[in-house]
C-alpha cells in the first residue's frame, strides 16, 4: 500500500473526538453545600444522571459505555433493587462538545433534580462542569476520565476518580519497557492535551534517555501520517501510544502503509481490541487494506488494564456480566468498553448499598470514605477521604488473536508523583460476595 485513500480519510474523520471548547460553563467558588438532602430519592427509586456522548464522532464504542452500565442496573432493578428502591439511569447526550455538557447537567441537576451523577464522560467535557456539581452539592462520582483532577479532595471535595490516572498507568508502562526493552529506541505518541503530558511525566520517570522523539496529535485531526513517519524515521523500535482508540487504529493503519514494524504499547484508553478490530474493518473499506484481518493488525498489541477483559470468559465478574448482556443488551457489542461501564455501576452499586436504607448525599459521601469496594476491578479502588483516585495501578497484557490475552506482568500499584511502583496481590471477592450481588440470579 504507498497511497491514502480518500475513502479511508473521510472514515477516519467521521469518528473523531471534538475539540474542547475554552471557557463553557464555569463558576465562581461558593460556600459548602448542604447534603443532608436526598433529592431524586423516594421510597421505591433513587435518580442518578450522566452526560455520555451518545451521537456524534465520540459514539462509537463509547456510546458502549452507558449501555452496560444501564444494563447492570435494570439487573439489579429486576431483583429487588437496593435497599428496596430502584435506580433510574438518566443518560444525556452531550455529543462530546463541552458547551452542550454544560446544559444537559444543569437540565440533570435544576429540572431532573438527579441525587448524583454517576460516570460524566470525557476530560474537555466534565472540567466544565465539575464546580457546578460541587457548588450544588452533587456527588460526582466515578469520572470516566483519567485526568489528576478528579483526585483534588480539598478542591472538589465531592469528586471521585474511578479509571486508573494517566500518569500512575505511564509510570507501570515505563518500568515494564525499561525492564523488557532496555535497548530500544522508544517513541512517544499522544494526544495534546492532559491525556500527552499526565502521560509523558509518568514515561519519563524510566524511559527519558530512550526516547528518540514526542509526536502529538490534535483532538480531531484526521490524518496522522506526519506524526507516524516521524515516529519511523527518528528509528524508533517501540512506540508508546496514549490515545483513544480512533488515533490506535489510524497510527497501526499508517504503519503498516510505510512498512513501519515497532513493538506498539497502548494505554487502557485506547487499548480494547475487540473495539479496535471494528475500527480497523472500518476504515479499510474500500481500500488497498480491505479483506486483511483486523485481528492480524493487532497482534502482539500491548496494553495496559485494570479490568477483567471479555476474553477471560472465567472470571466470575466476566461470567456475571456475559449473562447480563445477553439478557438485556443483546445487540451492543460486548467489548471491553461495554465491561468498563459494566464494572462502573457494579462499583456505584456497592457504593449505594454501603449507604443505607436512610439515604441522603451525605450518607452516599460517608459511605465512600469508610468502605473499601474491592471487585470487578483487578487492582485496588480508592475513594478514602484524602484520596478519591479511583483505580491506582495496572497490569500489561499482550493480546494474542483467537486467545486469552498473555498476562506479561501481574498488578502493580503506585501514585501519580516519583514513588515506588510496587507489586499488589488483590484479595478479590467474586459477585457472590458483594452486597447487592451476591445472593442474585
Amino acid at each position: 500500500m504507498n497511497t491514502r485513500s480518500p475513502v479511508l480519510a473521510a472514515a477516519l474523520a467521521a469518528t473523531l473526538l471534538l475539540s474542547s471548547c475554552a471557557g463553557a460553563g464555569e463558576v465562581d467558588d461558593a460556600a459548602d453545600a448542604d447534603l443532608d438532602v436526598a433529592p431524586g430519592v423516594t421510597d421505591d427509586s433513587v435518580l442518578i444522571g450522566t452526560h455520555q456522548p451518545l451521537t456524534g464522532p465520540a459514539a462509537p464504542g463509547y456510546s458502549q459505555i452507558s449501555a452496560g452500565a444501564g444494563a447492570v442496573f435494570d439487573y439489579i432493578n429486576d431483583n429487588g433493587g437496593i435497599h428496596g428502591r430502584e435506580i433510574v439511569y438518566h443518560v444525556e447526550d452531550d455529543a462530546y462538545d463541552p458547551t452542550n455538557t454544560v446544559e444537559v447537567t444543569q437540565d440533570l441537576v435544576h429540572r431532573e433534580e438527579i441525587f448524583a451523577m454517576v460516570g460524566g464522560l470525557g476530560t474537555p467535557t466534565h472540567s466544565k462542569v465539575v464546580d457546578f456539581l460541587n457548588r450544588e452539592g452533587v456527588p460526582d462520582l466515578f469520572v470516566s476520565s483519567g485526568a489528576l483532577m478528579w483526585n483534588q479532595p480539598d478542591e472538589y471535595p465531592l469528586t471521585y476518580g474511578y479509571q486508573v490516572d494517566y500518569t500512575r498507568e505511564a509510570k507501570i508502562q515505563g518500568e515494564y519497557i525499561k525492564e523488557n526493552f532496555p535497548d530500544a529506541d522508544v517513541g512517544y505518541l499522544h494526544q495534546a492535551d492532559d491525556v500527552g503530558s499526565d502521560s509523558q511525566a509518568g514515561l519519563d520517570q524510566y524511559l527519558k534517555d530512550q526516547v528518540v522523539t514526542v509526536e502529538a496529535y490534535e483532538s480531531g485531526q484526521d490524518d496522522i501520517g506526519a506524526q507516524v513517519e516521524a515516529l519511523d524515521d527518528a528509528g524508533a523500535e517501540l512506540v508508546v501510544c496514549s490515545c483513544v482508540p480512533s488515533y490506535v487504529a489510524m497510527m497501526i493503519l499508517e504503519a503498516q502503509r510505510i512498512d513501519f514494524d515497532p513493538q506498539f504499547v497502548v494505554s487502557s484508553i485506547g487499548g480494547d481490541t475487540i473495539t479496535l478490530s471494528g475500527l480497523l474493518e472500518e476504515f479499510t473499506k474500500d481500500t488497498d487494506a480491505e479483506g486483511v484481518p483486523a485481528d492480524a493488525l493487532l497482534d502482539d498489541l500491548i496494553t495496559t488494564g485494570y479490568l477483567p477483559q471479555v476474553e477471560q470468559e472465567e472470571d466470575p465478574w466476566i461470567e456475571l456480566f456475559t449473562e447480563i448482556h445477553g439478557e438485556y443488551i443483546e445487540d451492543v457489542v460486548f467489548s471491553n468498553t461495554t465491561i468498563y461501564g459494566m464494572a462502573q455501576a457494579a462499583k456505584f452499586a456497592q457504593v449505594l448499598e454501603a449507604a443505607g436504607q436512610d439515604l441522603t448525599r451525605q450518607t452516599l459521601i460517608d459511605a465512600l470514605g469508610e468502605n473499601e469496594f474491592s471487585g470487578p476491578g483487578l487492582v485496588p479502588f480508592s475513594t478514602a477521604d484524602d484520596d478519591h483516585a479511583g483505580f491506582i495501578g495496572a497490569y500489561i497484557s499482550r493480546f494474542q488473536t483467537g486467545e486469552e490475552p498473555e498476562i506479561l506482568q501481574e498488578v502493580r500499584v503506585t501514585d501519580n508523583g516519583d514513588g515506588p511502583i510496587e507489586e499488589f496481590e488483590l484479595d478479590r471477592p467474586g459477585p457472590d460476595e458483594v452486597a447487592p450481588f451476591a445472593g442474585l440470579d
